[in-house]
């Protein structure tokens, strides 16, 4: 009779645990899906600045505040100095990006689907990889000049590899399954690479251009500051001989609100082509 009277107290009070504990994980996902969650961080780090520049006492030389940082981008937008600037740097990432983006997408194509590619091409590209793009400034300069020609073709070195390394990773990464399948259905050799390999592999492929757009940036702003004259980080390297930590810090921002537009194109991207996948949204 006791085990009875507990067992029905367990049907009594489980559900109202259960729903209990329900309740903080419901509010746990309402709250991650509001658009409004992502100006939070944003905020804060706003507020921890300006308090830093008038509380805190950090000088304006070495930290200027964020109203200076706003002043100072409206007043180079109103000249057209940033706007220029922006254009020059949007254009060399962009040929950077389909220069190297091309040029892994090809090269792990090659070496992911035939064994003489991977035998020939994947040493080579994984001693490449391993060396800094900064390290070969000097030898771009002595190849290339110091015109636009080493600034692009920097970006395009640094951005094949994350490409490359993820493409051939999703090649490799395809089901045998779907292959068979594939050969039942009568697809040949290139019907397969087309409609099952290369489709399984375009995950990968997304993956590896948004760490491309990422790199393009952290390289750019190195390239752009070695005997440049516009750009961005031209803009930087002046502010930087002036002390106008104001103009450097607008120029971190365009940066990284450059860095962040492109992430969230390739995300869209992502979404739009891959609407086929249904993947793990939250827990």
């Amino acid at each position: 009779m006791a085990a009875t009277a507990l067992r029905s107290r367990e049907v009594v009070v489980g559900p109202g645990a259960a729903r209990s504990r329900a309740r903080p994980a419901a509010a746990l996902r309402r709250l991650g899906g509001s658009r409004w969650l992502v100006f939070v961080g944003p905020l804060l780090l706003l507020g921890v600045w300006e308090l830093a520049t008038t509380v805190g006492g950090v000088a304006p030389q070495t930290l200027a505040s964020p109203a200076t940082v706003a002043s100072t981008a409206w007043d180079l937008t109103k000249s057209g100095e940033l706007p220029d600037a922006l254009l020059v740097s949007l254009r060399r990432v962009a040929i950077g990006l389909l220069l190297g983006v091309s040029a892994g997408t090809v090269l792990a194509v090659v070496s992911g689907l035939f064994p003489v590619g991977e035998r020939l091409i994947d040493p080579l590209v994984q001693m490449f990889r391993t060396m800094p793009a900064l390290a070969l400034v000097p030898l771009f300069i002595l190849w290339f000049g110091i015109d636009e020609r080493p600034k692009v073709l920097l970006v395009a070195f640094a951005v094949a590899f994350p490409v490359y390394v993820n493409t051939y990773g999703g090649i490799r990464g395809v089901d045998g399954r779907l292959v068979e399948a594939g050969r039942v259905f009568g697809l040949g050799r290139w019907g397969l690479i087309r409609h099952v390999v290369l489709p399984g592999a375009l995950p990968s492929w997304l993956v590896g251009l948004r760490f491309s757009l990422g790199i393009a940036w952290i390289v750019l702003v190195a390239a752009e500051q070695i005997n440049a004259t516009s750009g961005i980080g031209a803009l930087m390297t002046n502010a930087q001989n002036l002390l106008q930590t104001d103009v450097i810090l607008v120029g971190l921002l365009v940066y990284s609100a450059l860095g962040l537009a492109s992430d969230r194109l390739v995300r869209a991207l992502e979404r739009r082509t891959l609407s086929w996948r249904q993947g793990l949204q939250s827990l």
